[in-house]
């Protein structure tokens, strides 16, 4: 199978119902399959957090560096998905392409490994505030690890070509494009060598691709401050989300109508290739 198969394969096993609470038993599902695919490439660590005395997981897999005899060994680069969904929709866009794109990512970087070690995390609940991915950053903090960078991958499979197609936040539309045909990172200003390397790379293999970095942590665009990167920047990582800008693009979100069939696939295979190249130069 070529990758834009592998990454149709992985969204028919992911996109369905999968809210924790209310589709319990596709969540599970979905839980699995994450668990399968992942540990192809290594041991994967079940990482537990509680929410209202119920158990949640993490899945986690460590890729080690290509140099393991580096004296001081270099902080990872951890690039996270979420897998959990609001009740009520498939989550084809939100977030089966992320974590499908989290799939081939780990299958590439295992037969390649990097410079730096990375770590591959699926976060559960992040639709009910990120709770996943800050119960990770939290630990980062508490045990006072560095990380090189953080990538949060939030929705990479909706395009539209037509003009007037991309909303933007209130004082951005003058400086970006009114077509939703790129794949955006956004990022705090420690990032933006990262985001213009990036975002280069990316490019580079023919995905058009903008940036925007973001003072204070996002606060004053708080429509930057949606996903699994905020809690790294809460507690002062270096971050970075990909994402085709959800809501300011894709009329499926949140909905019942977030299916396969609304995706661009050639779309998310480029942005998933670009990813692939830009993330090696890191």
């Amino acid at each position: 199978m070529d990758l834009k198969e592998r990454l149709h394969s992985h969204l028919i096993q992911i996109v369905r119902d999968r809210n924790p609470y209310l589709a319990s038993e596709g969540h599970f599902y979905v839980q699995q399959y994450i668990r399968e695919q992942l540990a192809q490439w290594g041991t994967v660590e079940i990482d537990d957090f509680a929410v209202r005395g119920r158990i949640h997981h993490n899945f986690i897999l460590d890729l080690p560096s290509f140099d393991q005899g580096i004296k001081k060994r270099l902080p990872p680069i951890v690039i996270g998905a979420h897998y959990d969904t609001v009740p009520g929709t498939p989550g084809a866009d939100d977030n089966a392409t992320g974590v499908a794109v989290l799939l081939e990512l780990a299958r590439d970087i295992a037969s390649g490994p990097l410079k730096y070690p990375v770590q591959l995390v699926a976060f559960d609940m992040e639709e009910y505030g990120c709770l996943g991915s800050s119960h990770h950053a939290a630990k980062y903090k508490q045990q006072q690890k560095s990380i090189r960078l953080m990538i949060s991958l939030e929705m990479l499979g909706y395009c539209n070509h037509n003009p007037n197609s991309q909303s933007y936040p209130a004082g951005l539309k003058d400086f970006y494009p009114n077509s939703g045909n790129f794949i955006a990172l956004i990022g705090t200003f420690p990032t933006v060598p990262d985001l213009i390397n990036l975002s280069g790379k990316i490019r580079k293999f023919g995905q058009p691709c903008e940036w925007l970095p973001v003072p204070n942590r996002g606060l004053i665009v708080p429509d930057t401050r949606r996903s699994d990167h905020v809690p790294f920047w809460d507690n002062g990582y270096p971050a970075i989300m990909v994402t085709d800008t959800a809501n300011m693009r894709n009329p499926h979100y949140h909905r019942e109508s977030d299916r396969i069939e609304t995706l661009d696939l050639d779309f998310l295979t480029g942005v998933c290739q670009g990813l692939v190249e830009a993330i090696r130069y890191i």
